[in-house]
């Protein structure tokens, strides 16, 4: 992969983060929280917009900032196992029944998660091992 594509990755990481605020209409819809009150409460929500921020600041000088990219793949594990744990023990229908946005939401964040975490995990171990 080379760096123009590794820096729009992180752009686009980043716009796949703040697309919660379409889907929960800029913090006002209540079924996303209402269905995962810890992670996905409007706090939490905010805070997803703000990492997705964080990607976007370093997208053009990502090589430089090894171990924060290191973090963002952590941060990504987590939300996926979050995210597959959550599936396995909810049925999607009663979220549809409620709301589309939250449904779609509900359906898609995780495997947005599981693929950022094999991007930034893969350009850490592209840093880490390059020769400076």
């Amino acid at each position: 992969m080379n760096s123009k594509t590794i820096t729009k990755g992180f752009v686009i990481a980043g716009l796949m983060n703040m697309s919660v605020l379409v889907f929960s209409r800029f913090f006002s819809n209540p079924v996303i929280p209402e269905f995962d009150p810890v992670v996905m409460s409007n706090f939490g929500l905010l805070m997803i917009v703000i990492w997705g921020l964080a990607y976007i600041s370093v997208a053009k000088y990502y090589q430089h900032t090894k171990w924060l990219i290191g973090v963002f793949a952590v941060e990504k594990l987590i939300y996926g196992f979050n995210w597959t744990t959550w599936i396995l023990s909810n049925d999607l229908s009663n979220i549809y029944d409620k709301d589309l946005f939250a449904g779609l939401f509900f359906s898609v964040y995780g495997i947005n998660d599981w693929l950022f975490f094999l991007f930034f995990s893969y350009v850490f171990i592209q840093i880490f091992s390059s020769k400076k």
